[in-house]
């Protein structure tokens, strides 16, 4: 099948501010795609030169198969967008919000009040479509705000940090949105900061840094390309950190890294189970005191910082 994203060599100037300089990047039909990349590294960028709200200054873009640069109308009717706010009318209902949409997709007034009230259900927004949106939790008017998106039924949704600002429980909440919009066929691309949503939702990763694909794969594949298992031991102590820390650098003659907040001392580890018993006997003949100590592969956070 066709990808549904095709990016090659796509370049955007703001001045002498490179924010894409020369991205590739493909996204596959089926998938959660997922952008992570630091603050300006153009993730936004390239989100809105897909939703041709931006024109990208060179390379060639193509979405669903229609170039985004000759095709801009081809591509807005088979998009959805939800940027990194909620973008509700709070003196409307729910259903109001979603049917104001979908009548501006050109539906007619019957089909509209019957794709609102399909997208309400798909949601979980059922029991609060009559309620105005401005009595909707932070997590509720993500979830409509994502309904605005899909009434026009895209085969592909756009989502710039969906869950900026939400708490914990709103966030798994949309998660489980996301994956049924997906188990439905819509696919979808993601920008975000949180590094353990892209672990939960995307099924490929593309890592973005000044403006360029610096990696890209399955989030496996990601953390096994920067080798080793890593051993992690959890001090009873604070002021055990550092001797800990110079225990484990000598494992694997790597740089331990500290976190201070949670008492954890982290090492890259190429010897696997091994490296672990080395460091049970180097706490143990210390005399340290752990709450914990495990083997684990290395998370995305890890994977992020060595690669960016």
């Amino acid at each position: 099948m066709q990808p549904t994203i095709e990016a090659h060599g796509l370049e955007k100037h703001y001045g002498k501010t490179k924010a894409l300089d020369g991205l590739d990047l493909i996204a596959e039909r089926g998938q959660v795609v997922a952008v992570l990349g630091p603050n300006g590294a153009g993730k936004t960028t390239f989100v809105r030169t897909v939703a041709t709200l931006l024109r990208a200054d060179a390379g060639t873009l193509r979405v669903a198969g229609h170039d985004a640069r000759t095709e801009p109308a081809a591509v807005r009717r088979v998009i959805g967008l939800a940027g990194q706010f909620a973008a509700v009318e709070p003196a409307m209902t729910g259903h109001e919000n979603l049917e104001m949409v979908a009548r501006l997709f050109g539906q007619t007034r019957r089909e509209a009040k019957a794709n609102a009230a399909a997208v309400l259900e798909q949601l979980g927004l059922t029991d609060a479509a009559g309620r105005l949106a401005r009595t909707y939790s932070g997590g509720m008017r993500r979830r409509l705000d994502l309904g605005a998106s899909l009434v026009g039924a895209p085969l592909l949704l756009l989502l710039d940090e969906p869950t900026t600002g939400l708490d914990p429980r709103s966030r798994i909440e949309l998660w489980s949105a996301i994956r049924g919009l997906v188990d439905a066929g819509t696919d979808v691309l993601l920008t975000t900061q949180y590094l353990d949503e892209a672990d939960h939702l995307a099924s490929h990763i593309v890592i973005v840094d000044h403006g360029r694909a610096v990696a890209a794969g399955t989030p496996a594949e990601l953390k096994r390309r920067i080798g080793g298992d890593v051993v992690e031991v959890h001090v009873r102590h604070g002021a055990d950190l550092a001797d800990v820390a110079q225990l484990l650098g000598r494992l694997d003659h790597g740089a331990a890294e500290v976190d201070e907040p949670t008492r954890r001392v982290s090492v890259r580890v190429a010897s696997g189970s091994s490296g672990l018993m080395a460091a049970v006997q180097s706490v143990k003949e210390a005399g340290v005191e752990v709450e914990d100590i495990a083997m684990r592969q290395p998370n995305l956070d890890e994977v992020f910082l060595a690669l960016t």
